[in-house]
């Protein structure tokens, strides 16, 4: 009798131990997707507020005192067009429009613009990468737990979708900075 009862103890004990430990983890999962959607909230931000940077480096381009007037008629346009569509690309297609988008930046004279408006332009494209970091950071971080056997046996992330690391071109370093 004895026995049996500190069999059914041990048992207790160990059930309570592995309980807790799952509910932990589904807790730390929730919180690490929670982040993931506020990286991905600041991301996007940051990448909306570049493409409104680049409309505006692309009216900045466009001066009427200018003698390559034609040339940077056509890039500015481009340039605005490259910004639409960043913006209205889905989540799948933007990587690919943000790079295309990081790629006219880069071209850019901003020595030739505004110093407000060369100014806001370098803050933006830091913004963008330092938001990507965080974001990449926070899905690494999730995928890791996901990752883990109890979390898939269990399947503690539930219907959550796993999330996707976000790739672009990082604007590299201008002669004219």
């Amino acid at each position: 009798m004895t026995v049996l009862l500190l069999v059914l103890v041990c048992l207790l004990v160990v059930t309570l131990v592995v309980g807790g430990m799952l509910v932990s983890a589904a807790n730390r999962l929730d919180r690490l997707h929670v982040r993931t959607d506020a990286g991905w909230a600041a991301l996007k931000a940051a990448l909306d507020r570049r493409a409104v940077v680049a409309r505006a480096v692309a009216v900045g381009m466009v001066d009427p005192d200018s003698a390559c007037r034609a040339d940077r008629a056509d890039t500015a346009a481009e340039l605005r067009a490259a910004a639409d569509r960043a913006e209205r690309a889905g989540r799948a297609e933007r990587e690919i429009r943000e790079s295309e988008l990081t790629r006219l930046l880069a071209a850019v004279d901003t020595s030739a613009l505004p110093p407000d408006l060369a100014g806001e332009l370098s803050d933006a494209e830091q913004r963008v990468v330092i938001a990507r970091r965080v974001y990449n950071d926070a899905v690494r971080d999730t995928l890791s737990v996901r990752r883990l056997p109890a979390v898939r046996y269990f399947r503690l992330a539930g219907s959550a979708p796993a999330p996707d690391y976000f790739e672009i071109a990082e604007p590299g370093p201008r002669a004219d900075r």
